[in-house]
């Protein structure tokens, strides 16, 4: 008996579910629930972390990520111009801040923010301007190569057509290029805010005071204070969640609004006239 395709396809989705609900209730079987709801649940110890713990480490990150973001996304853009300027000293300088910053750790960039600026430069920086900055410089590199890619997504045309009509070219770039390039990167920029979000727990590693901490710092501490498992560390990744999670449906619908699908006409309602009767 020769089977089709599409009753192949059948049996061996039939397959795959029984396997599938097999594990699932061997799983099930096998674990002990009450040390998973000791372990990772156990809301009842860390009752005191609501609402003041985890509004101050909410708050603070999203702080961080905020302001890290709006710095990096100017620096960015001009790097991205500098990155296209007909100056060849622009344009090293520009690659070279790139290549640099996107070659190294993230981490380097706060330790040396952190206690380097201190030491070389006599400048003590609050936990606030740290961890900005730290995610401006890093984040910039990035942001600067996406808005590069989306300035070049621009038709020429529409920039040639502007200095045709004597447009100077700063203004083209202002008022023509630029606003289509950042219609472009929409998406990738929110993505880019989203690693800014997980890098900004990056700020542990130089110190901080418990007004100053983020989601992962309390979350860290939750875990010897508490003595609640790993339970204060699952509140920490609910609450990025709480930020990420909005950003990403965010990109998605931008991508989905700039994947050039038509949007869907209304159809017109068909009306029909009566016939013309003849005169008698």
């Amino acid at each position: 008996m020769t089977l089709s395709n599409r009753q192949r396809r059948r049996i061996s989705l039939g397959i795959q579910s029984l396997l599938f609900v097999v594990v699932v209730a061997t799983l099930l079987v096998l674990i002990d629930w009450g040390a998973v709801q000791q372990s990772f649940f156990n809301f009842e110890r860390i009752s005191s972390m609501f609402p003041g713990v985890i509004t101050t480490g909410l708050v603070n990150t999203v702080q961080y990520t905020f302001f890290g973001f709006v710095f990096g996304l100017l620096a960015g853009t001009l790097l991205a111009l500098m990155r296209m300027a007909s100056f060849p000293v622009y344009r090293w300088l520009a690659t070279g801040y790139i290549e640099f910053f996107r070659g190294i750790p993230a981490i380097l960039v706060f330790i040396a923010l952190g206690f380097g600026a201190s030491l070389a430069f006599g400048l003590n920086l609050t936990t606030l301007q740290t961890a900005a900055t730290a995610l401006a410089i890093v984040g910039s590199a990035y942001i600067a190569e996406t808005i590069r890619a989306g300035l070049q997504a621009v038709p020429k045309g529409q920039v040639e057509a502007a200095r045709a009509l004597g447009m100077p070219a700063w203004r083209a770039m202002i008022t023509i290029q630029i606003p289509q390039a950042f219609r472009i990167v929409l998406p990738p920029l929110t993505n880019e805010a989203i690693l800014l979000t997980k890098d900004s727990s990056l700020i542990y590693v130089v110190g901080m005071a418990g007004s100053a901490a983020e989601l992962t710092k309390m979350g860290r501490d939750g875990i010897t204070m508490y003595q609640a498992g790993m339970t204060p560390l699952v509140v920490a990744g609910a609450c990025y969640l709480i930020i990420t999670v909005p950003l990403a449906l965010l990109a998605r619908r931008m991508e989905s609004r700039g994947s050039g699908k038509p949007a869907r006409r209304r159809k017109k309602p068909i009306t029909t006239t009566p016939a013309t009767q003849g005169v008698p």
